[in-house]
């Protein structure tokens, strides 16, 4: 089955040629099924290219998913055409006042990681979503600041500067291959790395939760938060392969200081074609992740939430 998307989202035309398996809204509603309800909280600022990210990934499953869009409601993009933002985002005040629910829900990072979370212009809305999910979510995936905010929200945990970026592919250990999260990984991977700060991992063993990857180099990479029902990512499975490349020759353009990304380039050359060597993993996770939700989410969707239990359980 494919993932649903309105024709005319720019993701529509980029999955179908790549080959993902896309639906318009008129034929999917025409079959008798629930698709899994899987919304993107979109806190990037190239908001396309990160609902393509997401969505090629979501969309590489066999189940058929209603993809939604949704927005902080009064933080402005400056990045994004005010008329795709109007056309398919809806306001995160909008969708709450609804109480429609979730099969799923991705929380992105986003490029503050400078600011303490209370000086966020909108970190009090998300607190409000991040409550919210516990009552109309089944299952959250925080990435990057996202998962940071989450873990910070619900354990306390700190976000801890550090002296240089964490920038390139970094390998990394599984540490829990009997998760159902990491079915058919590897015992080890190479994961891109973006951020100026750190999980650290004394501060998730003390919050009690259990690290499913890990880097010797850079910390936790995936966290399970059992009792919220969620998974905090601190990396970039979702990258396209020019992502770093993008981020890097930005940052040398604008001539702020920022080391070649490590084990990224061959010979770390930036002179050469980047390799791709995550992609993978990622479509493991997500698929991984669409498939928990996919058998233990409530058939009635207004039953999500009624249950604060392990989501294995719910």
């Amino acid at each position: 089955m494919p993932i649903k998307l309105p024709n005319n989202l720019p993701a529509y035309d980029v999955l179908k040629r790549e080959g993902v398996m896309v639906i318009p809204d008129e034929l999917a509603s025409q079959q008798d099924i629930r698709p899994l309800r899987i919304a993107l909280l979109n806190l990037m600022p190239k908001k396309i290219q990160t609902e393509n990210q997401f969505a090629r990934l979501i969309g590489a499953t066999p189940l058929q998913i209603e993809f939604n869009l949704i927005r902080m409601t009064e933080h402005q993009t400056k990045n994004t055409a005010a008329e795709h933002m109007e056309s398919f985002y809806r306001p995160f005040a909008e969708v709450a006042q609804s109480g429609e629910k979730f099969d799923g829900l991705i929380i992105t990072g986003a490029p503050i990681e400078h600011l303490p979370f209370q000086e966020v212009t909108y970190w009090d809305e998300l607190i409000q979503v991040m409550n919210w999910t516990q009552t109309h979510v089944h299952s959250t995936f925080g990435v990057c600041w996202g998962g940071m905010a989450m873990i910070n929200h619900f354990h306390g945990v700190p976000k801890i500067a550090l002296p240089h970026k964490a920038f390139g592919c970094i390998r990394h250990r599984n540490l829990a291959p009997a998760s159902p999260y990491l079915r058919g990984f590897s015992d080890d991977m190479v994961i891109p790395v973006s951020r100026w700060t750190e999980i650290r991992r004394e501060d998730v063993e003390q919050a009690g939760l259990p690290i499913l990857i890990d880097s010797t180099e850079t910390g936790p990479c995936i966290v399970e938060d059992p009792a919220h029902r969620a998974l905090y990512v601190f990396n970039h499975f979702e990258y396209d392969s020019n992502t770093l490349k993008d981020e890097y020759d930005r940052d040398v353009e604008a001539g702020t200081p920022i080391n070649v990304p490590a084990n990224y380039y061959p010979d770390n050359d930036p002179g050469q074609p980047p390799q791709n060597r995550w992609r993978s993993h990622a479509h493991l996770l997500y698929g991984n992740w669409v498939s928990e939700i996919y058998l233990t989410t409530p058939f009635d969707i207004e039953q999500i939430g009624a249950s604060s239990t392990d989501l294995r359980n719910s």
